[in-house]
């Protein structure tokens, strides 16, 4: 079975799709939390070989198809840059694979929707790696606003920025390979306020541009029917403390820096005074919560949960789609065809 405390019994195995920054943290955090790593798969044999060995892993595959093609792969971690998601999950679904995509899901609500309908089809999981979703401080942060210790939420706010490379060539800052700061790092606080408010009813976004034609920097608020707001920032530039509150009629939760990982909050009453401060080390960066949220889902044979499930985040994409109308932001693949991209 799967450990509450984001542990697992091993014998659900895994495959690593990629061999980037971010898959070696996934990794890390699943080896050390009892987890079977069982291969790894990337475009070079030579990458795949080195992350193999970094990591223990027993399989280094020379492609993604023979990755999602190894019959001793129960699970795909899709690790690859974000435009590389519908693709590479597809390929990965259509071989029979639960697939942990990485977020942003995908680079669109129709990518997106493309993936969550040929999991629901095949009876397979596709669960969004949005990491904070499971992490013990937001589980405890969603039972004491539904508990109704701080009342009627009226507002979250939510910010991240940080200051990355500013290099025209890098990934964040080049069109073709899905840059800007909403995609990257706006996709936590919008998904933050879609955990706390759900879908709102409508959006107000303004942006700053780079040279190369990404989102330097990006706000929205979201109005919700009956006059809460979520109020969303993110910046690729410029550094900042990365807090996070929930703001109700009783009281507010103040998520500490940086909210989006595993730190303390504390839940303040109306009047300022302290009701609560949880604090919950845990093992690693955390990453291990979300795989094992996918491994329950397996073994009781759903295709959705409960913390994230898969309509929620085609709801996300969408809620950015439409961020990015209202800024200018396109990109190759919001030119695609519609119809049928499943296969």
């Amino acid at each position: 079975m799967t450990l509450s405390n984001g542990t697992s019994d091993g014998t659900i195995r895994w495959g690593i799709l990629g061999t980037g920054f971010i898959a070696g943290l996934q990794t890390q955090d699943l080896k050390e939390n009892g987890f079977t790593v069982q291969a790894v798969g990337s475009r070079s044999a030579e990458s795949s070989r080195s992350f193999a060995d970094k990591f223990g892993i027993a399989t280094a595959h020379g492609s993604y198809e023979d990755l999602v093609a190894d019959p001793l792969v129960d699970v795909v971690y899709i690790a690859t840059p974000h435009p590389f998601h519908h693709a590479n999950a597809l390929l990965a679904l259509n071989a029979g694979k639960h697939v942990l995509v990485e977020k942003s899901f995908t680079m669109n609500a129709r990518e997106a929707r493309d993936i969550v309908g040929l999991a629901e089809s095949k009876g397979l999981v596709a669960l969004e790696a949005m990491w904070t979703r499971f992490l013990p401080h937001m589980i405890r942060l969603r039972e004491i606003i539904a508990a109704g210790t701080i009342g009627e939420v009226r507002k979250v706010v939510a910010s991240h920025n940080q200051n990355l490379p500013k290099d025209p060539a890098h990934r964040l800052n080049n069109p073709a390979l899905g840059g800007g700061a909403l995609l990257d790092l706006g996709v936590y606080p919008v998904s933050f306020a879609f955990d706390i408010l759900g879908t709102p009813a409508s959006i107000r976004a303004s942006a700053a541009m780079t040279a190369t034609g990404v989102d330097r920097q990006t706000a929205a608020v979201f109005d919700y029917d009956g006059g809460a707001q979520a109020i969303v920032d993110c910046e690729l530039d410029a550094a900042s403390a990365n807090r996070a509150m929930v703001i109700a009629t009783e009281g507010w939760i103040d998520v500490e820096h940086t909210w989006y990982n595993p730190v303390p909050f504390t839940v303040h009453a109306a009047d300022g005074s302290v009701g609560e401060r949880y604090e919950q080390p845990v093992n690693g960066r955390g990453m291990q919560f979300q795989a094992a949220e996918l491994e329950r889902l397996v073994r009781e044979g759903s295709t959705a949960g409960t913390i994230l499930p898969p309509d929620e985040s085609v709801a996300v994409m969408a809620a950015m789609d439409e961020i990015r109308r209202q800024i200018g932001l396109s990109y190759d693949a919001d030119a695609a065809p519609e119809g049928n991209h499943r296969d």
